[in-house]
């Protein structure tokens, strides 16, 4: 680990942390930003907003940065393969600037349409960086590390969402005159990337592969690796190079018409899925409100609370995800998210029974988040980049953070309207959801750890030819599914 990839990662993970403070943010201040919608209405039109109209004001400010999330994944190989890795991250950080302009000064200029407008921009911005940063990290980093480097993406989301809770306390930014500089703080990270990510090299595999700059390369891969001894990285690059070359270009479609990408891209997209509709941004978005329903008397310090969890789980999974492997802890995870949400329907069904009910539910929802971050919520962001070469790599990263989007708009949108028709028993849903996830990946994902990304993508290429779609367990062997190497 040397202080060149350091730097690498961590200019690139300050993205992560944006995406999951913007993620987080917009929750505590709620009734602030709505006295503020309805002050400024009244003082447009004389008359105070209808309380439907103002539901709909809030439900578009939320939700609308997962629709600027869709946009911004769907557009990432448009910058990637043009631009490269390292200067795309720098470029769309002119998004987060525009962002935290408009929101820090929407009260200022009495507009919530510009606040509204920044919750786009910050979607459209942190649904590029979802693209960005897991390949750039991936394509820097050593094999041996990939996957342990991999998740601090995941940790930066985690830690945003943390800071933004402890932000939007009343006490400190969640205040009604202080919530502009809440949601306009956003400029902090994104300076700190402008400054770290000049001195960051550019990814090798981009020099290598797309520009073909050998010798520059090879020079970032000694910086990277802190030996002057880069020759089995290079020589698999080479190959990864050759094998594209005899392919033609990999677009969105055809990732799902060639039979050489059609698993690896299913594999991507239900994995995302697996994160999003697993049920913990349910838990994150209406945390406050299930721990009062559930009787907690300072719901808000039970979510921070929540989020500590979170962040602490995450690190775990950082020092094991290369001794366990990718397939295990995914497994574990969607095991222990099962386990948890029964617990969970059980003590919100049993609630006005049993008092101590409500310390299970606390239980519960603290295990349903640590088993998140064990598996679910780092391992789908970088196997993306592990089960495709250079070439597909981009189209797979667009389609898969649109399928991680859209799933993520749909639980944000569709939660409360299930919540109020299933009562108690809403979290059955997402058990039986995991079930399900649980299955596909037991028979269909193969273990990633310790491989290169060509010996992956050539288990897939061999598969194509015919039979990738009809492998038994025992076969799926050969894609590493019960290694432990």
């Amino acid at each position: 680990m040397t202080a060149r990839l350091m730097l690498a990662v961590g200019g690139a993970v300050m993205g992560s942390l944006q995406f999951g403070y913007n993620t987080g943010v917009i929750n505590a201040p709620q009734e602030v930003i709505e006295s503020f919608y309805n002050l400024t209405w009244y003082d447009r039109y004389g008359e105070y907003i209808t309380p439907g109209t103002l539901t709909t004001l809030w439900s578009l400010s939320v939700s609308i940065f997962s629709i600027g999330g869709m946009i911004g994944a769907f557009s990432v190989g448009l910058f990637v393969n043009r631009f490269g890795r390292r200067n795309s991250m720098l470029m769309s950080n002119s998004l987060a600037f525009l962002a935290a302009a408009l929101m820090g000064f929407s009260k200022m200029a009495s507009s919530f349409e510009m606040l509204i407008l920044g919750r786009f921009t910050i979607g459209v911005y942190s649904g590029l960086t979802t693209g960005f940063v897991p390949m750039y990290v991936g394509e820097v980093s050593p094999t041996a590390l990939r996957g342990a480097l991999g998740t601090l993406h995941q940790l930066a989301v985690v830690v945003g969402i943390l800071i933004a809770q402890i932000f939007g306390m009343d006490l400190i930014m969640g205040s009604e005159s202080l919530w502009p500089l809440l949601l306009g703080f956003i400029f902090i990270p994104a300076l700190i990337q402008c400054i770290m990510l000049p001195f960051a090299p550019e990814s090798p595999r981009f020099l290598l592969i797309n520009r073909n700059e050998e010798n520059k390369a090879k020079s970032v891969l000694k910086k990277l690796r802190g030996t002057t001894d880069v020759s089995s990285d290079l020589q698999e690059m080479k190959e990864e190079s050759r094998q594209m070359m005899r392919e033609k270009k990999v677009t969105i479609l055809e990732l799902f018409r060639s039979p050489m990408y059609r698993q690896p891209i299913l594999i991507a997209v239900v994995l995302q899925l697996s994160q999003q509709l697993s049920g913990i941004n349910a838990v994150f978005y209406y945390s406050t409100k299930i721990f009062s329903k559930a009787g907690v008397k300072q719901p808000v310090y039970a979510t921070i609370g929540a989020g500590v969890v979170n962040t602490a789980f995450t690190v775990v999974s950082l020092f094991v995800v290369e001794r366990a492997g990718r397939r295990t802890l995914h497994l574990i995870g969607l095991a222990g998210m099962a386990g948890c949400a029964v617990l969970m329907t059980i003590a919100l069904a049993l609630l006005d029974q049993l008092d101590w009910m409500s310390y299970l539910s606390i239980i519960a929802i603290f295990g349903f988040v640590a088993f998140f971050e064990i598996g679910p919520g780092p391992i789908p962001w970088f196997i993306v980049a592990e089960l495709f070469s250079q070439g597909p790599r981009p189209s797979a990263f667009a389609v898969a953070g649109l399928a991680n989007w859209t799933s993520n708009f749909i639980v944000g949108m569709g939660f409360q309207y299930i919540e109020e028709l299933c009562k108690a028993y809403v979290f059955i849903i997402f058990v039986v959801l995991l079930i399900l996830f649980f299955i596909f990946t037991y028979f269909k994902v193969p273990e990633t750890k310790g491989r290169t990304f060509d010996e992956i993508a050539s288990e897939f290429r061999q598969g194509g030819a015919g039979q990738a779609d009809n492998k038994t367990p025992d076969e799926f062997h050969s894609l590493g599914a019960d290694s432990q190497v």
